[in-house]
């Protein structure tokens, strides 16, 4: 084989690579990495994962609408999306009101459509309920519909829907699957930075 034959093959097979990685880059599976505690203890700092991109959708680019829906997004899920006020930066929440939902937060406790939702994620390290608005107390508000309200697992250090208002749904990146790496800068030994125990864990 000459050697043009050569460097023609190893291009082509290096192009095709390229092409693949960025489907599914754009379209299947994106990693993400977390910078801050707002979904603590759910998520850490550190923590590195992965997001189903086409769950709620696969977006072509300069489309608004979405195509091949497999489901829309559900209470409880956790969500990576374009945050509303900077389109250059992505946050990480969870899925706490649905389109038509009336969401109300009083002394801390989260209400949906009026009854008492027992909230399974959320964790208040802050013992003190005050008349902080909208930290402790919020709405009531009705979820518009194409938008979902979010908030984050650490109720009392999250900036998350109840300050900035709704994401819409068309702006969801994909759903947070699973766990692939988790790294703790502040632990002093080599080893003991790698987080072995949270490896390969799913996210719920």
């Amino acid at each position: 084989m000459r050697k043009g034959g050569v460097i023609r093959e190893y291009a082509e097979s290096i192009i095709i690579a390229v092409l693949i990685a960025l489907f599914i880059r754009a379209f299947i599976v994106q990693a993400f990495k977390i910078p801050s505690g707002s979904m603590e203890p759910t998520l850490l700092i550190g923590d590195h994962l992965l997001v189903n991109k086409f769950i709620y959708g696969i977006k072509l680019p300069f489309v608004k609408r979405k195509f091949l829906v497999f489901k829309h997004p559900q209470r409880g899920d956790v969500i990576v999306f374009i945050f509303p006020r900077d389109k250059e930066k992505d946050f990480i929440k969870r899925v706490v009101g649905t389109p038509g939902d009336t969401v109300e937060i009083r002394r801390k406790k989260i209400y949906i459509n009026g009854k008492r939702w027992d909230d399974p994620y959320g964790v208040y390290r802050d013992p003190e309920v005050t008349g902080l608005v909208p930290r402790d107390n919020f709405g009531p508000v009705v979820v518009p519909q194409g938008h979902v309200f979010v908030m984050g697992d650490n109720r009392d250090r999250s900036y998350d829907s109840r300050f900035w208002g709704f994401v819409p749904i068309d702006q969801i990146k994909g759903k947070a699957m699973i766990l692939y790496w988790s790294w703790n800068s502040n632990s002093k030994s080599l080893l003991g930075k790698i987080r072995f125990n949270r490896i390969g864990r799913l996210i719920h």
